[in-house]
């Protein structure tokens, strides 16, 4: 009897990169990678990273190949064949419609003389992709506010994601299309390659995987996951009615600790039984 396929959606730092503080599992990557190399199913890598840093991760870390991978928060999608990067057209252009028009070096131009708003590295921004460094200090609400009024001038449509990279003492924040983000690059992925959420598994640890983790997509979070990710994904499952779609890894499958590649697989095995004999 011929096995349903499995669309195999995975976050990449501290999901399956086992670079948190926690214990990696003996032999779980190596597992991993047997597992993904049946023709049954198809690995996506997604993840904030750009296409060189998900390129060196595969290399320091013996990552297996993957079919395609999302990328830059979203707004990139490849297909990977053979080693050979596919960017996908199609997917840059339904994202590209939110900036009305406006390229990268356009929408920079709309920012430039806001006070302490510095352009990161040129390898950290992608064509959909506006990055920039900010000092943590300042009132990041009255600069969020002044750029949306920025691009509504404009007429161009964005989402700004604000963190802190707290080792570096500095603001980070990304400007991307509003309809870019690693939910809406998974479904668009599941309508390309024929799958659906019977046949999709997505596996993440952070908080911007929420918004999968949350949805109807069947979801993992391993166990690695931060506390307080935990609670918040369990408390938007649980609103959206999605609590069943949600997964938490714990550890004890198949004699691993659920971190990391551990607790994807456990994931799977709770999804898709039927795949067991694989695992």
């Amino acid at each position: 009897m011929s096995l349903r396929p499995l669309l195999l959606c995975t976050d990449l730092d501290r999901t399956l990169i086992p670079n948190g503080a926690e214990p990696e599992s003996a032999g779980a990557r190596e597992r991993f990678g047997r597992f993904v190399a049946h023709p049954e199913v198809t690995l996506a890598y997604v993840t904030g990273r750009h296409r060189e840093l998900v390129e060196a991760a595969i290399v320091e870390y013996a990552l297996p190949r993957p079919d395609y991978v999302i990328g830059d928060v979203g707004t990139s999608v490849y297909r990977v064949t053979d080693g050979a990067w596919e960017p996908v057209r199609e997917w840059q252009a339904r994202i590209g419609a939110d900036w009305a028009g406006t390229d990268h070096d356009g929408l920079a131009a709309l920012f430039q003389g806001i006070p302490g708003l510095r352009l990161q590295e040129p390898q950290k921004h992608g064509p959909l992709k506006l990055s920039y460094y900010a000092d943590a200090h300042d009132d990041s609400e009255a600069l969020l506010a002044l750029m949306r009024e920025r691009l509504a001038g404009a007429g161009a449509r964005a989402r700004l994601i604000w963190s802190i990279d707290e080792a570096a003492g500095e603001g980070l924040l990304d400007v991307l299309p509003a309809s870019a983000s690693k939910y809406h690059a998974i479904e668009f992925l599941m309508a390309l390659t024929g799958h659906d959420p019977l046949t999709t598994v997505f596996a993440g640890d952070s908080g911007n995987d929420l918004e999968v983790l949350a949805s109807p997509i069947p979801s993992v979070l391993v166990a690695n996951g931060h506390p307080a990710v935990r609670a918040e994904a369990r408390r938007l499952a649980a609103a959206g009615g999605h609590a069943d779609r949600l997964y938490e890894a714990s550890g004890g499958w198949g004699g691993m600790n659920g971190n990391y590649s551990a607790g994807i697989l456990e994931g799977v095995a709770h999804f898709r039984a039927d795949l067991l004999p694989m695992l």
